[in-house]
């Protein structure tokens, strides 16, 4: 059996689906493994690190691959060169480009996408939403920090006191957590809300304070935010105005999966904010979480900086490529046995969970609503 990992080719992409580690929990199997040359520079793994691992380093096509691992969608040009019932396990983007998605399946592709992951415990070790969600929640405070022109921490000096910055983490996920600690760690005053009120004890436990409206908890059963009422949003959307008019930088955090992005920070809140402050805006890929923020780019608006950096985790690709690496190696011991052999149960929960294009067809339960 062959696995193979390419160059992934969308703008801006560094990441790369394979590291070292997960190179030699594959050849230990007796799994051929081939890497486009040049793959893991974006993640300073070398062509030589690859190899010494295990892999086969190859410069022009990987001949009839039985799986291919991307962090992407692969190119059009991949996709067109693999044999039908290859499997394609990455991030697939499944609620986007429903065009892109139909070519895959119409290539005969076996694909999962790996954002579509249950959240129950035995898949955590799968989980690439959650792996890169904690880079992009620590880059998120780095960046902040790098464009607020100010000090975090409280200093005493002799020619005054310099105060601390405060921070304001809207959306208490993975992301969110993160930065909290992040921030905590660099010395801010640090605050967070979120429409799930059970977050409440996790944002205490690290040492900020919690800024809720009485709303009903807003929870799914898989443990995302759903939308709120129109009474719920504005009871919120109060106090968040309120709050963020003496934040020094705020970061919002907030995705509703297959939903646009909610607004969060309104123009409104924006020019009612300092001078100087900075919000970072994770959301800008699904729209943003605030109106103003453009991909890739950085809004001044009235003296307040908005970044919309996008793929926050691939800014950090030496750390975010193994554990998408890892999350990739684990998901492959469901249908990879020690002997190299390929058996998919279709049955389990991980494997049906994210499995999205098989014998031709789209076949995820998303696609029945999603167009």
């Amino acid at each position: 059996m062959k696995i193979a990992i390419p160059t992934e080719t969308q703008a801006g992409e560094s990441r790369v689906a394979a590291s070292p580690d997960s190179v030699k929990a594959y050849v230990k199997k007796g799994v051929e493994v081939v890497i486009e040359s040049g793959a893991g520079k974006g993640a300073s793994i070398s062509d030589e690190a690859f190899a010494a691992a295990g892999a086969k380093i190859v410069k022009d096509g990987f001949g009839d691959p039985d799986i291919v691992l991307t962090i992407r969608r692969p190119s059009a040009k991949l996709l067109a060169s693999l044999k039908p019932g290859t499997i394609l396990a990455g991030g697939l983007e499944p609620y986007g480009d429903r065009a892109g998605l139909d070519a895959i399946a119409k290539a005969g592709i076996t694909a999962f996408a790996m954002e579509l992951m249950p959240r129950i415990t035995r898949a955590q070790s799968m989980d690439i939403l959650s792996s890169q969600a904690n880079l992009a929640g620590y880059k998120a405070v780095i960046d902040g920090a790098y464009h607020f022109t100010r000090a975090f921490p409280m200093m005493m000096t002799a020619a005054g006191t310099v105060p601390a910055a405060k921070v304001f983490i809207m959306g208490v996920g993975v992301a969110g957590l993160q930065a909290i600690a992040t921030a905590r760690r660099l010395g801010a005053i640090v605050s967070a809300t979120d429409v799930r009120k059970a977050t409440e004890e996790q944002v205490k436990s690290l040492g900020a304070k919690f800024v809720f409206a009485d709303i009903g908890d807003a929870a799914t059963a898989g443990g995302y935010a759903k939308e709120l009422s129109a009474e719920d949003k504005a009871k919120q959307s109060a106090l968040v105005a309120e709050h963020v008019k003496t934040q020094d930088i705020v970061i919002t955090t907030a995705l509703i999966p297959g939903r646009p992005a909610p607004v969060l920070i309104t123009q409104e809140m924006v020019e009612s904010m300092k001078p100087g402050s900075v919000i970072i805006d994770l959301a800008v890929e699904r729209g943003g979480n605030c109106p103003l923020s453009k991909p890739d780019e950085i809004v001044e608006h009235k003296g307040v900086r908005i970044v919309g950096t996008l793929n926050l985790a691939g800014k950090l690709a030496g750390n975010a490529s193994p554990l998408f690496a890892k999350n990739l190696a684990n998901f492959l011991d469901l249908m990879v046995g020690k002997d190299g052999s390929l058996k998919i149960d279709f049955d389990d929960d991980c494997i049906n969970g994210t499995l999205i294009a098989r014998d031709g067809a789209l076949v995820h339960p998303i696609f029945q609503v999603t167009k």
